[in-house]
């Protein structure tokens, strides 16, 4: 039921699914199978900035399986950290974590030698994410195509404190303002919410739409990869349509879930303009995929000018002009604003209590950054040399990573969304 035109943009759904699916989608899906793009470095083991964070075991000690160290390099990993005896001798809450979101860090021999030369990569400051530090004992390699987005049985109280976290404090919402549906309170429809929405400058309410719009990309990968089988032969991962409507039917979410995916479609929109905006950056002869292998390091910088080439080919862009266009004083405040509320909630992410949430969690706000950093900085990108350093604008390997795997669950997402209509449509 979600169709045509999109608010404060000149596109329409349409447009969107055909351009996703059928050319940009399998594009990109090749290029994140590849060794660049496949490796993130995160640190899951930062304490939460905000409150006590009392998340079970399970999700603490169990659910990361760290690499041995000797297959790894000693400059990646500190060879330090083993399971605490408390951990082995925890009970089934724990291998229950463990058998739904065990993070699998292993990495082969050959992409270590690889890594050791990305580091040198990494060395600008990140402005719109607090960014893992990298160098810390405690980050670690994580192959990303190991460790899959989707369901883990992560849910509940704690689950709903990080997202209500999100809105209630970061989307500049008043406090009297209630956001639909959220739990136990009167709702009125949302009529206050939209309302209030509707009265707000365009940069606060396109942020309410990109959180609300990751919110919906994240709660499609997990319904549409959720456990539907769990025997001792077999695991079997696949669409669960009921938890998608619980999410999404207009009539049971009293209307909340089409637009929600109205905001996921924003969203593309502006990680879509993004990409295109940051091709001058990638065509520098100087710029490559270092992985150590050489023809294929170079058919995947082609492939991924391919791909920017082809964002930069979208018929109807986001015009990020209207952003922090009126008085200059006002704007420079407004988007200091926005800089902080957004680096606030990339520190949420260390609050998440199951590990492979978290991952996901990290890698998704640090990309949208990377995506804000990207259309907040079109003029130094345009002032970008063919040779020699960038004029002040660098992305550091962890940036280019999370961009484009952030980038691939959202194109992902409306790639599933096709396939659940499909369904729902031979159900009826």
């Amino acid at each position: 039921q979600v169709t045509g035109h999109l608010d404060d943009c000149t596109c329409d759904v349409e447009t969107i699914d055909a351009f996703n699916n059928y050319k940009l989608f399998p594009r990109l899906n090749e290029l994140l199978e590849s060794d660049y793009f496949r490796y993130y470095k995160v640190n899951l083991k930062k304490p939460c900035p905000f409150w006590n964070d009392n998340s079970h075991c399970g999700i603490r000690d169990c659910a990361v399986k760290p690499c041995p160290s000797d297959e790894v390099p000693d400059g990646i990993r500190s060879g330090s950290y083993k399971y605490s005896e408390e951990a082995n001798n925890l009970a089934e809450e724990c291998e229950e974590a463990k058998r739904l979101g065990a993070v699998d860090g292993s990495l082969s021999k050959e992409t270590q030698q690889a890594v050791l030369q990305w580091t040198q990569h990494d060395d600008s400051s990140d402005s719109f994410c607090e960014a893992d530090d990298i160098y810390s004992p405690d980050a670690e390699y994580v192959d990303l195509l190991l460790n899959p987005e989707r369901y883990t049985g992560y849910k509940g109280p704690d689950a709903w404190k990080i997202w209500n976290s999100i809105y209630e404090e970061n989307c500049f919402k008043p406090q009297n303002v209630k956001r639909p549906l959220a739990s136990g309170r009167g709702d009125d429809g949302g009529h206050t919410f939209y309302k209030w929405l509707k009265g707000v400058c365009v940069e606060k309410r396109a942020f309410y739409k990109l959180i609300s719009g990751l919110h919906a990309s994240i709660n499609i990968h997990l319904s549409a990869r959720y456990l539907l089988q769990d025997t001792w032969s077999e695991k079997k991962w696949g669409p669960n349509i009921t938890e998608f409507q619980q999410r999404f039917d207009e009539v049971i979410t009293r209307g909340e879930g089409p637009r929600r995916l109205k905001n996921l479609y924003f969203l593309y929109l502006i990680e879509l303009r993004a990409l295109s905006k940051v091709l001058p950056f990638f065509e520098r002869p100087g710029f490559q995929l270092y992985t150590g292998n050489k023809s294929h390091d170079a058919d995947m910088k082609n492939l991924l000018l391919e791909i920017l080439h082809l964002a930069k080919s979208f018929p109807l862009h986001f015009d990020e002009n209207s952003f922090f266009a009126g008085n200059k004083k006002e704007a420079a405040k407004l988007k200091e604003e926005f800089r902080l509320h957004f680096k606030n909630i990339s520190k949420i992410m260390d609050c998440v209590g199951c590990f492979k949430c978290r991952l996901w969690g990290k890698l998704q706000t640090q990309g949208l950054g990377t995506a804000l950093k990207i259309l907040f900085s079109e003029n130094l990108i345009e002032k970008i040399p063919e040779s020699g350093p960038s004029y002040g604008f660098q992305l550091t390997r962890q940036e280019i990573v999370a961009l484009f795997n952030a980038f691939g669950r959202i194109s992902t997402s409306v790639r599933e969304l096709e396939n659940f209509r499909n369904i729902l449509r031979n159900m009826r």
